[in-house]
């Protein structure tokens, strides 16, 4: 099982809109990728590392696979529609991509 994450660097004076991104983008994301998708998760950033510090990340999105091969074949037909979307939910950098190996989780 592969992880894949779109981190999304906070910034004070960026806009990223949690709502929408949980209500509409990840829904929309998920229902295109059809079956070869096998969970999905949303975070919202609240606090870094040190107290009273900023997030690293605004937000974040994590889907679920089986493998790279069946990331990649699911979502190379939507790539430019969820680029497209981005716009309605952050003004700011765009996300950092991570695909990690699933390794432990309850």
């Amino acid at each position: 099982m592969i992880k894949v994450s779109f981190l999304y660097p906070y910034s004070e004076n960026a806009r990223f809109d949690i709502d929408y991104y949980c209500s509409h983008h990840m829904p929309w994301v998920a229902s295109l990728l059809g079956s070869a998708l096998k969970g999905w998760s949303a975070d919202a950033g609240v606090a870094g590392g040190a107290p009273g510090s900023k997030p690293a990340y605004a937000g974040a999105g994590h889907l679920l696979f089986d493998s790279v091969d069946a990331f990649t074949a699911a979502v190379a037909p939507h790539m430019k529609a969820f680029t497209d979307d981005i716009p309605n939910y952050t003004d700011g950098d765009p996300p950092v991509v991570q695909i990690s190996e699933v390794r432990a989780s309850s």
